[in-house]
């Protein structure tokens, strides 16, 4: 049975794009069974697909703040204790960067990768003892399929992506939930990501007034903040703060998503959630959600994509999302969704009644 280590360590939506990689291989090679290197903040991740047996994690962001530290070299330790415990038949490095490179060499077994006209950073190859052609031009989830069957000598498939998410891994939050809701998904993790939030306002009194309710995500102090400021009607809820698996439970309950390029976009779509996502600064071709029932809206403007974390035009609201509107947005929504489901009245009587059961 052939054991095989990944090393995919971040991001959200980077390692959502992977997924499909492991379940071609399921297919190809029955019995194949996969070990994930992947930072701690999202091994959430590698338990929900079936072709991952082990996890190993990082907290590789810590180790560069603190590289002298005691703490810092017992971690790095453990991790490479946990790498070399075992022969691997393959180490597949499917980020392709520097530290990921450096980060196989410690690993027990032959290494694949991209070769040096697709890696991400050029001296990564170097690490590498198969090395892989996957076009740059190409959407990350291909460049990682395509990775994968040459890595393990198997036809590209040319099925659709199967991200192959175990649901039942997803945990209820404690969170009371309505029956019908739709998902905004309003921050991410480059301000030129940022739909302006007078634009978010203006959507939600639309969806509000056609009767949908509407949940806000968010994962740190700021997120929280802006969901607040959105949150000025009773039909808007703001989550409290979830863990990935929790966050996966909401998605995978949700009517629709409006999103912005963000990792819990890419969640979305792999759970086949009919979604509205924006693009402004980024390619949708190179890294847009992929799934059933997606919409993506690209800006128009000159400069778009730009791949940038900051608008050279502007230092407020990014124009190249501030042209996408509201009215489109929700005129697309409409189109995945259909109308609301309308709560049935439950009469006083019959409220009394369940109360007393």
């Amino acid at each position: 049975m052939p054991r095989v280590l990944l090393i995919k360590l971040t991001s959200l939506g980077d390692l959502i794009h992977a997924l499909p990689a492991l379940s071609d291989a399921q297919d190809a090679k029955p019995g194949i069974e996969f070990d994930w290197v992947i930072d701690e903040n999202f091994q959430e991740i590698a338990t929900w697909h079936p072709a991952v047996q082990g996890v190993i994690t990082t907290n590789h962001r810590e180790w560069r703040g603190a590289v002298t530290s005691a703490e810092t070299h017992g971690s790095i330790s453990k991790t490479i204790e946990q790498m070399r415990s075992r022969q691997y038949d393959l180490v597949i490095d499917g980020q392709g960067n520097f530290k990921t490179a450096l980060l196989s060499l410690f690993s027990k077994g032959p290494r694949a990768g991209f070769d040096a006209a697709s890696v991400r950073e050029w001296v990564a190859h170097l690490a590498y003892q198969r090395r892989y052609t996957a076009s740059k031009s190409a959407h990350a989830i291909e460049r990682l399929r395509r990775l994968f069957a040459a890595a393990l000598g198997y036809p590209l498939p040319d099925s659709a992506p199967d991200f192959r998410i175990r649901r039942e891994r997803f945990v209820k939050p404690k969170a009371e939930l309505p029956g019908d809701y739709l998902v905004f998904i309003h921050s991410a993790s480059w301000k030129t990501k940022l739909w302006p939030e007078r634009h978010w306002m203006d959507l939600i009194g639309k969806c509000v007034s056609a009767g949908f309710r509407v949940l806000l995500p968010w994962g740190s102090k700021q997120e929280e903040a802006r969901a607040k400021r959105l949150a000025t009607r009773a039909e808007v809820q703001v989550l409290p703060r979830l863990s990935l698996s929790e966050i996966g439970y909401v998605l995978a309950g949700a009517r629709a998503c409006v999103c912005m390029d963000t990792g819990l976009s890419h969640l979305a779509a792999a759970l086949d959630i009919p979604s509205v996502t924006l693009y402004g600064s980024t390619d949708s071709g190179l890294i847009g959600a992929s799934g059933a029932s997606q919409v993506h809206i690209k800006s128009e403007r000159f400069c778009s994509p730009c791949q940038s974390k900051t608008c050279r035009y502007s230092s407020g609201d990014n124009p190249c999302l501030e042209e996408i509107t509201p009215d489109r947005v929700f005129g697309e929504l409409l189109r995945l969704t259909g109308p609301a489901i309308k709560p049935v009245p439950v009469s006083p009587v019959s409220a009394s009644a369940r109360r007393a059961s």
